[in-house]
């Protein structure tokens, strides 16, 4: 087997470290990708964490894939499904659904090895445009139809500038919604505002301005109470992430109980929604927000990722 440089975690909590390494693809992952482009999503910072305990390094993350296979540009769906899961939709709901990079090496690496199945086309080369946006776009696809996202209603999105929330909000806005961004930050907020957006920098918004339809909640336990206050009844909050991984307690049960608040989790996107994503993409619907970081630096991206210093998505180039 021929050896190739990836980005291995050998560690939680530490540094990638970047070796050569041999990696025997799995038994039906007979497509091997020349990765070209990857994005850390909040995901793999949950892994790098230790957020998932059926986790062990040493392991290669990484599943916003984009490269060319057989010569031609392509994405890689990161569900890895069996057969009987590839009939029937959704696909990310599966009992033997995994994420490409968690139990079998993903992308920070000049190869990965993937079913053909996953293979998704791209219209063009521009692979950092569809590492920095189309998981957020999938996302989003699939949270608002979970939601029943309508044109005209109002929706608040928190976490609004991290690599997901600030495509996934030009998607809303595509729809017709009306978007409130939440986002701490004055710098962040003055590029959220130049995609013609709401933002706040306050959960209590909603005192002046009114409650919203739908929350779509991509930090989790820190702001998920505040966001179910701003719900109007019979609202949806669809609960993409939990940043922290810390657990969520409900403050107040009876907000949820007396105004027949609905929270809807949102377990990433189908391939069906992956592929509608690329297509939005590459038309120019979404502006790609990313910072670029060579394979080698990736130890730099994570850490300027922590320290809130990537507007939306960092994207490793190999």
């Amino acid at each position: 087997m021929p050896k190739f440089r990836a980005a291995v975690l050998k560690e939680f909590g530490g540094k990638f470290e970047i070796s050569h390494v041999e990696v025997k693809p799995p038994q039906g992952f007979s497509a091997e990708v020349e990765v070209r482009a990857v994005g850390v999503c909040g995901r793999d910072l949950v892994v790098w964490k230790g957020g998932f305990r059926n986790l062990r390094p040493p392991l290669i993350l990484g599943h916003e894939v984009f490269g060319l296979y057989r010569g031609r540009p392509v994405g890689v769906y990161p569900g890895i499904v069996g057969e009987k899961c590839k009939l029937v939709e959704p696909h990310n709901l599966c009992t033997d659904y995994m994420i490409l990079g968690e139990n079998t090496p993903g992308g920070y690496a000049e190869r990965v090895y993937v079913p053909e199945w996953n293979i998704i086309e791209l219209p063009d080369e521009e692979f950092s445009k569809y590492a920095a946006a189309v998981c957020g776009v999938a996302t989003f696809i699939h949270a608002s139809r979970l939601a029943g996202v309508s044109s005209g209603e109002k929706v608040l999105v928190t976490g609004a500038s991290g690599g997901v929330a600030i495509h996934g909000i030009q998607y809303l806005a595509s729809l017709g919604a009306e978007v409130i961004a939440y986002t701490r930050s004055q710098a962040k907020a003055e590029v959220l505002r130049s995609l013609g957006v709401n933002v706040v920098s306050s959960l209590d918004f909603y005192k002046e301005s009114g409650r919203v339809d739908h929350v779509m909640e991509t930090v989790g336990a820190p702001t998920i109470n505040r966001s179910i206050r701003s719900l109007k009844p019979g609202g949806t909050l669809v609960l993409i992430g939990n940043v922290t991984g810390e657990p969520i307690v409900l403050e107040r049960p009876a907000l949820v109980v007396m105004r027949e608040v609905r929270i809807v989790g949102s377990a990433a996107y189908t391939r069906d929604e992956y592929a509608e994503a690329v297509r939005i993409v590459g038309e120019g619907t979404i502006r790609p927000f990313y910072k670029e970081y060579r394979l080698e630096s990736i130890n730099e991206a994570y850490m300027d990722i922590v320290g809130g210093k990537v507007v939306g998505r960092a994207v490793l180039v190999v």
